[in-house]
């Protein structure tokens, strides 16, 4: 059975007759015939009834029309839906998300919900290695990634850059008059995260102090925010470096400053090569909430 004869099977009971049911479908009457003989041979029962000067339906005809309009209604809407697939509009997007800052995320969301509202978007939390290597598998179709390297296969869109700030004891001595620089605080031990918890944003601290010919001193590693900054204001002299996800918090005893010298980079992670219709989406989404994309 073929959509084609459907069509003519239900044109002809439409037209009654397969002169006209031609007209219309624009084609020779022979094919028409042809092919609905075809679709009662194959459905094993007579369509219509040809022995009198009009052709009309059989009873099996009767009950099968419905059925082969609800056929090709279906088949309409697969292709439409197929369509809008294709130009992003419809579809599954499965993006890999990070935690803030502030409302950009619900802000991308919302406006891809606004100019593609067909496509549904499957956010996925993972770490920033697992999402890295979802999208290489082709288990997420994007990936926004903080403080992300160069990925064979991958490729890396600047989204947006966000400030690091550093929380020091509030008694310690800090120069005046000028920004904090990861310089100014190269003797005291440092709280950061190991490697194997975050090894993205463990690579970017440490190598922006050998960029300025330092090492850091590295001390207890970071745990949580609020605990870790708690160690800060009880413990002996210590600081860590984070970025902003809810607003900056405010600790006794202990001070934050805005680093000069470092930002942090969100990038957009995408496979390698043109982008998928979904992709296209949320990059039009992404350039209308945080314009410097791709810079």
């Amino acid at each position: 059975m073929e959509l084609r004869q459907l069509q003519y099977f239900v044109t002809v009971a439409e037209e009654g007759g397969f002169g006209r049911a031609a007209q219309r479908l624009n084609i020779v009457q022979s094919a028409v015939s042809q092919q609905v003989r075809r679709l009662e041979r194959g459905l094993g029962v007579p369509l219509f009834d040809r022995s009198s000067r009009h052709v009309r339906l059989t009873a099996a005809g009767e009950r099968l029309l419905p059925e082969a309009r609800a056929v090709l209604t279906a088949a309409d809407r697969t292709r439409r839906i197929a369509a809008d697939i294709a130009a992003g509009h419809d579809g599954v997007l499965r993006l890999g998300v990070v935690h803030g800052p502030g409302d950009r995320i619900y802000r991308l969301l919302a406006e891809l919900a606004t100019s593609a509202p067909g496509l549904q978007v499957q956010p996925h939390r993972l770490s920033a290695a697992d999402r890295l290597a979802a999208v290489r598998s082709g288990d997420l179709d994007a990936a926004l990634v903080r403080a992300a390297r160069p990925v064979a296969g991958l490729e890396l869109l600047h989204a947006w850059s966000d400030p690091l700030y550093a929380a020091v004891p509030a008694e310690h001595p800090l120069p005046s008059g000028r920004d904090l620089h990861l310089a100014d605080l190269a003797g005291l031990p440092l709280r950061l995260a190991s490697r194997d918890a975050n090894a993205l944003f463990h690579d970017l601290i440490v190598d922006a102090f050998r960029r300025t010919g330092t090492e850091p001193l590295l001390g207890p590693s970071f745990t949580t925010l609020q605990q870790t900054l708690t160690a800060i204001a009880a413990g002996p002299p210590s600081w860590t470096v984070f970025y902003d996800v809810n607003g900056l918090p405010s600790i006794p005893r202990v001070a934050i400053h805005r680093l000069a010298d470092l930002t942090v980079t969100t990038s957009l992670v995408v496979p390698a090569g043109p982008p998928s219709p979904a992709v296209r989406q949320l990059l039009q989404a992404l350039h209308r909430t945080a314009p410097d994309v791709g810079a």
